[in-house]
């Protein structure tokens, strides 16, 4: 009985190493490339931080969407989110409007030069994150996208 214990102890111990150092190594990863992009905004003058190009990127997507549905596609808590907006709005590249069907909310807009910034600031972002990955060949990166897709995927059902 002390041997299956100690099998399982022992297992559980890999297991929780396992864990522990793949998470660590996934959001060191994430952090880095993080700055990295961020890096490559700021030589270029782009303006903008990595942050509130996620939000340009998601009304690229889906314009006039409201506050709390874009956190929500963005995974940013609501008073980061107000942050953002504020200061994409102080930079003019979004508006807030009334919500017709419910005048408590705001949706949120894209302004002519909110497209612009897109337009701009896409191929920076592309360039870096070709940069970050070019250490992996194709099947490398496909292998490492169907990975991370199957623990997101994992964790949307939690």
């Amino acid at each position: 009985m002390s041997q299956l214990l100690i099998a399982m102890t022992n297992h559980t111990a890999e297991i929780d190493w396992k864990a522990d150092t793949s998470g660590f190594v996934l959001e060191r990863t994430a952090r880095r490339m993080k700055q990295f992009v961020q890096e490559h905004l700021t030589q270029a003058g782009a303006g903008i931080t990595v942050d509130q190009w996620l939000i340009l990127q998601e009304l690229d997507r889906q314009d006039g969407q409201s506050q709390l549905d874009i956190a929500k596609a963005t995974y940013k808590d609501p008073p980061t989110m107000t942050r953002i907006l504020d200061i994409l709005v102080e930079k003019g590249l979004v508006h807030r409007a009334h919500d017709p069907a419910d005048r408590r909310r705001f949706n949120i807009l894209l302004t002519p030069a909110g497209r612009s910034k897109i337009e701009e600031v896409l191929p920076l972002v592309r360039a870096a994150r070709r940069e970050a990955w070019g250490g992996l060949s194709e099947p490398e990166m496909a292998e490492l996208t169907r990975m991370l897709d199957a623990v997101f995927q994992h964790l949307q059902g939690q």
